[in-house]
């Protein structure tokens, strides 16, 4: 029997990147016979000649009341027109937030954001906006379209790094909730699992790199995906099985080097010629040139290549860097640079500041480096050893400079970039909404368990979690393992455990569940463990004997799920689960 969630019409994916974010969608009757018939909104206006993107900065504008002004390049342009009129002190500006979740292991609903200002905000809300925006731009395209399609005719796929924890993944979830996507019509897609799925469909000759003759669809092919977003580098390894789904073969690694690591190494440039503080007033006080030194630079990390010599040129708000020069060093910008270090890699010429090409190039090596380095650990893993392809997707995938030096390191690997790798998630997301079976099986990043209470063993507990529990001798905080990590699951598998009332009248079991790295966890308060959220089960017809119920956790989707069953009567219970 089909749910209401399996009518739908439309699979629309949200790719809410670092930088810049964006949506595509295709109509759920084109996938059999034209599976990449798959459309990405090309409207976004930077209202600049100097940049043209398929998707739109990440950038939230809230207005005094904490409440919607605008997104994307409406919101940069809009508040730089604000700090023109000094006015910006009632509004609340937003930008390369997402970096926000990565690898926070304490995140909940109370979380805490500060825009451009320090102005504080609850975190919910700004991602819960910045959502909102995406769809709905999306639903009044579908209306002018005369679609006649609403929210619930739609399954919507949220893009997030493969490598983010569950509570950044659940954290996700309820803003996209609370941006008006209904919970049953809502898929979380893993990044470089979505442009894996994307490159299934891809012909050769969109597959810049591959030899002749080269098919992504033979079975046994393995390969790993390199993911270069904004904010992450986020890699995975998946091999063709020959009923054409994809299995993963290593947990998803990854790191912080994506692209504005080194658009960082490019403001550190500019501290060092004028100082920390000039820079920081330049962004709060004149962000117009801010925006449009970083866009000029954007088009830099696309272009620049290892055959690029002499200068390289990046269009220059010179009269703006002049003024703050002038008011707060009391020299002028040309003055500042003829006495910073860079003094003969770096000369003015109008609107343009020229850079010698080795220099500019520095910039790029550490977040290179990082890069290799961690290709290098995940392929150095014993499960790597058959893989010979490495993929490139990701905006930052298309910086020729990291295509040079990933072939440089890996002679012996063949690196191929699709055509449009910067819409290869997006596009793949769609393809994962419109089959979530495409993936057969995947390795769990972490070890799960509960908190569990069971007798004082002195031969096998330590004094610190003894407890005295009605006469009898306790131990508490006990870890028990449900799943551990590095396991290979298919999508769906399901564990079992049971448990009981401990009191008379009890009416909820609450379970506290608990993830760590850690090899052999004992206890949930050892260094490494980190509670994940909790479990609560209401008990209907509360009784003074001993009630057991079965809760399954299933594992393998890109989210951790749990139901609960009373073992007696066999019905399923009202259950939650709330991650903290």
């Amino acid at each position: 029997m089909s749910t209401k969630s399996d009518r739908y019409l439309l699979v629309a994916a949200l790719d809410f990147g670092t930088t810049y974010s964006g949506y595509a969608y295709a109509l759920r009757g084109d996938f059999k016979t034209e599976p990449l018939k798959i459309q990405a909104n090309q409207a976004w206006n930077s209202g600049s000649s100097q940049h043209w993107s398929l998707k739109t900065p990440t950038c939230l504008l809230l207005d005094k009341n904490k409440e919607f002004k605008s997104f994307g390049y409406d919101a940069e342009n809009t508040y730089s027109d604000l700090v023109l009129d000094e006015e910006q002190s009632n509004y609340y500006f937003f930008n390369r937030f997402k970096m926000k979740l990565h690898k926070n292991k304490h995140l909940s609903s109370e979380l805490i954001l500060e825009d451009v200002t320090g102005k504080s905000v609850s975190a919910i809300n700004v991602f819960a906006l910045s959502i909102k925006a995406l769809v709905d731009h999306l639903l009044e395209l579908l209306e002018k379209r005369g679609t006649g399609m609403s929210r619930d005719d739609v399954r919507w796929v949220l893009t997030l790094p493969a490598i983010w924890t569950d509570s950044a993944k659940q954290f996700m979830r309820k803003a996209a909730n609370k941006a008006g996507i209904p919970d049953k019509n809502l898929f979380i897609a893993l990044e470089p699992e979505a442009a894996s799925i994307y490159c299934q469909y891809l012909p050769t000759e969109k597959l810049h790199g591959a030899e002749t003759g080269f098919h992504m669809s033979s079975a046994g092919t393995r390969y790993m995906i390199v993911d270069l977003g904004g904010g992450t580098a986020d890699i995975t390894l998946h091999e063709k099985l020959p009923d054409g789904q994809l299995k993963e073969i290593c947990r998803a690694d990854g790191n912080d080097c994506g692209g504005t690591s080194v658009d960082n190494a490019f403001f550190q440039l500019f501290v060092k010629i004028v100082g920390a503080p000039l820079m920081n007033t330049m962004k709060l006080k004149e962000p117009g040139a801010y925006l449009d030194i970083f866009r000029a630079f954007e088009n830099v990390k696309r272009t620049i290549d290892t055959t690029t010599t002499g200068k390289v040129n990046v269009t220059f708000p010179f009269a703006t860097f002049d003024s703050l020069c002038q008011k707060h060093l009391s020299e002028s910008f040309d003055s500042a640079l003829a006495s910073s270090k860079y003094k003969g890699d770096i000369i003015r010429r109008g609107d343009k500041i020229r850079f010698e090409v080795d220099l500019m190039k520095s910039l790029f090596a550490p977040t290179i480096d990082g890069i290799i380095s961690l290709v290098k650990s995940v392929l150095e893993k014993r499960e790597a050893r058959k893989t010979s392809l490495i993929i490139m997707v990701g905006g930052f995938s298309e910086c020729r400079l990291i295509q040079a030096g990933l072939r440089k390191q890996f002679p012996k690997h063949r690196i191929i970039v699709p055509e449009q790798a910067d819409l290869a998630v997006l596009k793949g997301a769609v393809l994962f909404g419109q089959k979530p079976s495409a993936i057969q099986s995947r390795v769990i990043k972490t070890t799960y368990g509960v908190a569990m209470t069971a007798k004082f063993d002195p031969t096998k507990h330590d004094q610190k979690h003894k407890s005295v529990i009605a006469g009898v001798e306790k131990t508490r905080n006990l870890f028990d393992v449900i799943m551990k990590e590095n396991s290979s699951v298919p999508v769906g598998t399901k564990i079992t455990k049971s448990y009981s009332t401990t009191m008379e009248k009890q009416n909820e079991i609450k379970l506290s569940v608990y993830t760590t790295n850690n090899a052999y966890p004992k206890y949930v308060d050892e260094k490494g463990c980190y509670l994940l959220g909790e479990i609560v089960m209401a008990i209907e017809d509360p009784s003074d004997e001993k009630r057991w119920f079965d809760i399954e956790f299933e594992f393998g989707k890109t989210e951790v799920s749990a139901v609960a069953m009373d073992k007696k009567s066999r019905q399923l219970c009202k259950a939650t689960f709330n991650i903290k």
